[in-house]
């Protein structure tokens, strides 16, 4: 624009008006709207731009830069009392020095001398433009580029090209409606976008780091959280590049809850993967159970070996995951009731068992014991005709003996007789000892029928029986003689 004087300043009446126009908080009070502070915030730089050909920048006779040439203007006019038209030749001046604390000025004097090419402007190439308008605009340019800070909202949030487009939308959108627009709403509305944006793109990127770098399911759940450990530092940086103003961390935990969904993904496919080796491994058994292998005597023992046995073989597979040892227990519960009634069906086989074997020994010691009394008896029997055999015997040779004594002694007698006939004395010897003769001939059978007395005495206490026998002995013996 062309000089800054009253004129130009009038021109910026809205600047007068933001206030009115425009809230900072939802909440804003009349006081709050009041205070420059709010705005100061997130507004841009103030830079005007002077194409004034006829300008000097000088006061008085001091020359000036173009930025003192700006404050010059921008000074308040004196007033003295109360005075309507000053207050409001001040009112735009104070507005652009209480908003807008950093600011700058550009002079530009004509761009090229040709009066046909200032009609077409836009279509002169940049080498037919005068020099110092040449440099001017790159002094221009290079302080717009280096020094001038990114158009921000509130607490620095840089608007970029999309975010301005939603910001003008919601703006046009309040304004239509006869609202006043509010930065604050304005920003929420725009946190909540961008932020929802921001949790997508961290969450695809966390999932399909997740998937390069482990494979479900993991061994060990420490493994898949060293995983996720380093993915989930990765998501929340690509998070936090694309997110804003989430002061309470509402779509962070978003981004947590998608995370804990590759854990509760690892969780099911171990459980799954466990069920179906679970499942093949405890087939056989299942098969036994149905065809009652089991129900016999000592059946238990067999089940245990055969249960035993699934779990080994189910604890030796590699890389069941988390849900391992859930699977087992859950595999093991499901038997208890089953172990249960092969237990009691083992133990009433065992008591069948056990009662026919009381009965079969019960038996055997019968059988035993009858055959413990005919070996008795049979020893008896043959004791008994040991003890006849002897009797038998000694009898005999008793018998014997007493022949044979008197046999002698008749010998002895007859060979007296013969030689001792010669004198009467020796006859009446003789006489004498033929009287013993008879006299012992008598005697012979009483003899043996008391040695046969004294033995049977002797042998009766053990053979009563055999006693019999030598009384009917000794009477046949007697009748003999």
């Amino acid at each position: 624009m062309g000089t800054i004087n009253h004129q130009a300043l009038e021109q910026l009446h809205y600047v007068t008006e933001l206030t009115q126009l425009i809230r900072a908080k939802s909440s804003s009070t009349s006081e709050e709207v009041k205070d420059s502070t709010e705005f100061v915030s997130f507004f841009p730089d103030f830079v005007w731009t002077v194409r004034d050909f006829t300008l000097e920048l000088k006061i008085g006779e001091a020359s000036i830069t173009e930025d003192e040439y700006l404050e010059d203007a921008l000074k308040l006019v004196p007033e003295h009392g109360t005075n309507p038209k000053i207050q409001n030749s001040n009112m735009p001046r104070e507005c652009i020095r209480q908003f807008f604390p950093k600011r700058k000025c550009f002079v530009f004097d004509r761009p090229t001398s040709d009066r046909n090419l200032l009609f077409h402007l836009e279509k002169v190439p940049e080498d037919k433009l005068d020099s110092t308008f040449q440099e001017q605009s790159k002094k221009f340019c290079t302080y717009i580029f280096n020094h001038t800070k990114t158009k921000t909202l509130r607490e620095g949030i840089t608007v970029t090209g999309s975010r301005l487009g939603t910001l003008l939308k919601a703006y046009v959108d309040a304004i239509k409606k006869g609202a006043v627009p509010c930065l604050e709403n304005v920003v929420t509305t725009l946190a909540q976008r961008e932020n929802s944006v921001a949790v997508q793109k961290a969450a695809d990127h966390y999932s399909e780091q997740m998937a390069q770098r482990v494979r479900l399911p993991t061994d060990t759940l420490q493994e898949l959280l060293d995983v996720h450990a380093h993915c989930e530092r990765e998501a929340i940086a690509v998070f936090m590049e694309h997110s804003f103003k989430d002061d309470k961390r509402e779509f962070q935990k978003k981004l947590v809850v998608r995370e804990r969904n590759f854990l509760q993904q690892n969780e099911d496919a171990s459980f799954k993967y466990c069920q179906a080796i679970m499942k093949q491994l405890s087939e056989p058994l299942k098969k036994s159970i149905s065809e009652k292998t089991f129900s016999v005597h000592g059946g238990h023992e067999l089940y245990l070996q055969a249960k035993r046995k699934v779990e080994l073989d189910y604890k030796l597979v590699p890389r069941k995951g988390v849900k391992a040892n859930e699977i087992l227990q859950n595999f093991l519960q499901s038997q208890a009731t089953i172990e249960e009634s092969i237990v009691q069906l083992d133990t009433a086989l065992n008591r069948g068992a056990m009662a026919i074997a009381v009965e079969r020994a019960k038996k055997e010691a019968a059988e035993k014991e009858q055959e413990q009394l005919k070996q008795k008896e049979e020893e008896q029997r043959q004791k008994m005709e040991a003890q006849e055999r002897s009797f038998s015997e000694n009898l005999g040779q008793l018998e014997e003996k007493i022949k044979k004594e008197r046999e002698n002694f008749r010998v002895m007698l007859e060979r007296m007789l013969k030689f001792g006939k010669k004198s009467e004395e020796l006859n009446k010897e003789i006489n004498r000892l033929k009287k013993e003769i008879e006299t012992a001939k008598k005697t012979d059978s009483l003899l043996i029928s008391n040695a046969i007395d004294v033995a049977g005495k002797v042998l009766i206490v053990a053979l009563p029986e055999i006693f019999k026998l030598f009384r009917e002995g000794k009477t046949v013996l007697s009748e003999k003689n």
